[in-house]
Order: structure tokens, then sequence, then C-alpha cells
């Protein structure tokens, strides 16, 4: 084995080195690129460098052989994308160009793997366009939660992308299904939220001053029978955001397993509703680099289409 130099590519520049070397070995434990980082064995420009360190274009990466047998031990193997789960994927493509790519999610796929799951959305698309030398999620949306997710195929529009979710440029709406008739009109609501103590996987609504501000703008789209269609365009990303906040207002998600009405939900599992009831619809936003103004919908998947129908039947049948 011998050192290897590699010069980053306009792909990789802005990557922090020690993702670019945990993509590199690929099943050499994390650990190892952590080790071999802290005792200068790589060099960027002849540089001892920091985990942190940005790549820039043009600059030569010094990688060193892995040395020690155990080193080359594979951690647990990737799995392996079922043919249905690739054949779903294509499907559920909605838009590609030279930059960016737009995925409908189907609700139950993580959009990457781990916390129990092995395999998420880009671990599966990865196997399905293996040909592409660079593809990375943009954002995320939760599992239980269906719609338009961006995939990025540069360096450049992925950092891009975050810039525009950052300073709030990117329009994104979803349209949620709700208890109760929505009698709020045009709401613009703002909470601090807050990861509750002891967990890590539910929010709650805090004081002013002690969480992250949430931003949402809620608007009825129809009123059913017991429930509500609602836009909600969100302002700022936080966890959970949609779904606590419309706890929060006595109005939430039908299907909401974590911060739903249990009742509400078996009531409403008797139409057909099986899954949280919170899809992302929309994206808009224009890419600087190219000029290029982006609008992509993605349609309700008929699960979802048939449960508003179920309703509308219901209401006339009472």
């Amino acid at each position: 084995m011998t050192v290897e130099y590699h010069t980053v590519t306009e792909n990789e520049a802005g990557q922090r080195v020690d993702n670019f070397l945990i993509r590199h070995f690929k099943h050499v434990p994390k650990s190892v690129v952590y080790r071999i980082l802290r005792k200068g064995e790589v060099r960027v420009d002849k540089k001892r460098v920091k985990p942190e360190k940005k790549l820039e274009l043009g600059e030569v990466i010094r990688i060193p052989p892995v040395k020690q047998e155990e080193d080359l031990r594979p951690v647990d193997q990737p799995a392996v994308a079922s043919p249905a789960l690739l054949a779903m994927l294509e499907k559920a493509m909605l838009f590609e160009d030279e930059q960016l790519i737009f995925i409908n999610k189907p609700s139950g796929l993580p959009v990457h793997g781990g916390s129990g799951y092995k395999l998420g959305l880009i671990e599966a698309f990865r196997q399905l366009r293996e040909n592409l030398p660079y593809v990375e999620l943009a954002h995320r949306i939760d599992r239980d939660t269906s719609g338009v997710v961006i995939l990025a195929k540069s360096r450049q529009a992925l950092t891009e992308l975050h810039g525009l979710f950052r300073d709030g440029k990117i329009d994104k709406r979803y349209k949620a299904l709700v208890a109760g008739r929505w009698k709020h009109g045009r709401q613009h609501v703002t909470m601090d939220l807050s990861k509750e103590e002891g967990t890590r996987q539910k929010v709650q609504v805090v004081e002013e001053g002690e969480g992250k501000v949430s931003e949402t703008i809620f608007s009825s789209l129809k009123n059913l029978n017991g429930a509500s269609l609602l836009e909600a365009q969100i302002l700022t990303g936080r966890m959970h955001q949609i779904r606590v906040q419309l706890q929060n207002l006595g109005h939430p998600i039908l299907g909401d397993d974590r911060y739903g009405d249990f009742a509400l939900n078996r009531k409403f599992r008797d139409m057909g509703l099986k899954r949280l009831f919170l899809h992302s619809a929309s994206v808009e936003f224009t890419l600087r680099a190219t000029g290029r103004r982006y609008m992509i919908e993605a349609p309700l998947s008929d699960e979802l289409k048939d449960v508003l129908l179920n309703i509308r039947i219901s209401s006339v049948q009472t």
C-alpha cells in the first residue's frame, strides 16, 4: 500500500476534509479517519489539517495507506435496495436537470440511513444511479412525511441550496389534514420550540426566548366533516415544526402517532388514513448559479386522495 495524492475537484470543494476521507475510505471505521488526521498523516498542500478544514478547489490531499490489519476490517456492510424500492424511486422522480433532482418521497422512507434504518432515500438513490459522480441530500423531511425532496448533483449546487434555505429564500409549502374546523383564516404562527428533556425525537413549545423560533403561515384549503385541509408555508425549518405548532393550536395533524389525537386517529383510520397526513407539496426558488427558476409540485398519493374522498362521502351520508 502506498501514499495516494488527490486533487480537490469542483464537486469536492467546500467539503470538510473528515467527511471527504470518510467517503473515500467507505468501509473503514470513522475512528481510523480521525486518528490519521490527529497524527498528521493527512496533509493538504503539505500542511497538517484539522477535521473541520474545508477543502478548496485544486488543493492536493495526501492520503496515507491504512496500515493496520484491524483498520481494514469492514464496518457493517451497506444495505442493498430492493428492486421494488428502486422502481418506486424511479417512478417518484418529479424533475431532473444538470444541477438538481426532485423526488416525491413516499411516507415511511427516511431520507437517509441511521436511527435504526440502514437504508434511506439517498443511499437507495445512489444505487439507482450509480453513474452519477456526485449526489447529496439538500435538506431533510421526516420519515413519515411524504413529498418533495431535493438532491444536488454538484457541491456548488448543494452549497447554494443550503444558503437559500438558511436565508429563507425557498418557498416551501406543505398540505396537512388536521382535526376540527379551521376558523383562523390565514394565520402567521410564531412559537419557540425545544426538544423535550430526556428525548431526541420529540419537541415541545416553550416560553419565548427559551427555544428556537419557528414560523409558519397556515391557511385553509378546504373544510371537511370534522377535519380541515390546510396549507402550511414554513419560514423556518425546525424539527417537527408544523406538527407541534398545530397541536398547540388545538388542530393536531390526523394520523400523527406522536403529537396527535389518538381517538381521532382511530376514527379516521376507518376512513383509510393509516399514516401521518403531512405532505411536502411544493418548492419554489431561483438558483443563482444558473439563474433558473424552479417551481416543483408533488401530487398527493392515491392513499391520501382516497382519505379525502372517504371523508366527503361520510359527510354526505350523515
